[in-house]
């Protein structure tokens, strides 16, 4: 006995991608940098230490004089010799204009002017204390500065950006199908009536 049969085949649809990747390039330029340090500004006031050495005086006690000194000194000693001169005579005078009185005038004058004064010692330094005279005035510096701050200008870029988006084509590779097939089927009508479908 032969039974109806239906045959079924299909195939299933089938897709096809065609992918283009995405493109993309980032370039970073670099920044542009101008620096520059002006120079500080230094200005400097300078006075000199000023040494003073006075040494007149010990050249002097070492008679080691200059010519103006001694040519004061000698016109000092003979002014003053002129006028111990002076009154020497003026005292010689009055005592011989009173010798009637007595006393012994003449002896003293001639025991006065046959004997000099008496010599005197004593210990001295050559040359005396402290007779260099010595004076200092010290120097000063004056620093005045003015500080420059560098000048730095960076100008900054901006990164090359290009992207080309990718792309998907999705195409049909194969359609679905189905096929249908009848085997052994019969329509049996009314009446005996019979028919192979």
């Amino acid at each position: 006995m032969l039974f109806p049969q239906i045959r079924l085949q299909s195939t299933f649809a089938q897709t096809e991608l065609q992918i283009q990747k995405p493109i993309q390039q980032i370039e970073q330029p670099k920044a542009d940098l101008s620096m520059e340090q002006p120079k500080a500004e230094l200005v400097m006031q300078r006075t000199p230490g000023r040494l003073t050495i006075d040494q007149t005086q010990a050249r002097e006690d070492m008679d080691l004089k200059s010519v103006a000194r001694r040519i004061e000194e000698a016109a000092q000693l003979g002014r003053r010799d002129w006028l111990e001169g002076l009154a020497r005579v003026a005292q010689d005078g009055n005592e011989m204009m009173r010798i009637e009185h007595g006393g012994g005038a003449i002896v003293r004058q001639a025991k006065r002017n046959s004997e000099g004064p008496p010599k005197e010692f004593n210990i001295g330094w050559i040359p005396s204390h402290f007779s260099v005279k010595i004076d200092y005035e010290p120097g000063s510096v004056e620093i005045q500065w003015q500080e420059r701050k560098p000048v730095i200008d960076i100008v900054v870029n901006k990164p090359v950006h290009e992207y080309t988006p990718g792309a998907t084509k999705v195409n049909m590779a194969n359609y679905s199908s189905l096929d249908i097939d009848f085997e052994n089927l019969r329509y049996v009508g009314t009446g005996g009536y019979e028919q192979k479908i």
